[in-house]
């Protein structure tokens, strides 16, 4: 496994290079060399009333990008805390690719035709009744990725990995762009453009 490590507002000495090695190696050993590269990001708060310390990796696992973060007081706490995190997340995606083939197609349209009908159910009322158009705030970051045409049970696998709120996607069959997100009350929700 490739392993890049970044130091933002700290000095990355021996002690704390050899300590996040040997922490994301057990995390990910384990797994049967399906991690190719690992990017961590360790980083301290500039305030000093903020006792925060961040470890942030990105994991690059077959084609699937794994992403974990954890805050805490202390830096070596922060990267147990985000290599028991990575270690659960593969241990899902590595299920899942091993079940994933013992699925029928029957199981995944019935999925896809439940959330279909509960967007349905979401969208019935007028969205924009009583609001005025704004203009946004100046973009701050873009972000690019490659964005392959997937099924929707694949990009909420992806939502899942990525430890995000939503994740934008292609989808197979319409070759649409669409969003899948966690509802707040449990499940998932699809944005999908109106035609």
């Amino acid at each position: 496994m490739k392993l890049l490590i970044h130091g933002r507002n700290l000095e990355l000495t021996p002690a704390l290079r050899d300590y996040t090695e040997n922490k994301l190696s057990r995390a990910v050993g384990h797994l049967d060399g399906l991690v190719q590269e690992a990017d961590v990001h360790l980083s301290v708060a500039r305030n000093p009333r903020v006792p925060q310390q961040t470890a942030e990796v990105t994991l690059f696992a077959s084609g699937t990008v794994i992403r974990a973060q954890e805050r805490s007081e202390n830096l070596y706490a922060s990267i147990d805390l985000v290599a028991n995190k990575l270690a659960r997340q593969l241990q899902r995606h590595k299920d899942r690719r091993n079940n994933h083939h013992q699925k029928t197609t029957a199981q995944t349209a019935d999925v896809e035709l439940n959330l279909n009908s509960e967007l349905q159910g979401d969208l019935q009322g007028d969205l924009t009744a009583g609001r005025s158009a704004q203009l946004p705030a100046p973009v701050v970051r873009n972000k690019y990725y490659a964005m392959p045409a997937m099924s929707l049970d694949d990009a909420i696998h992806q939502l899942e990995v990525i430890d995000h709120d939503f994740y934008v996607f292609r989808e197979k069959q319409s070759g649409e762009l669409q969003v899948v997100y966690q509802r707040n009350h449990g499940g998932y929700g699809v944005i999908q453009a109106r035609s």
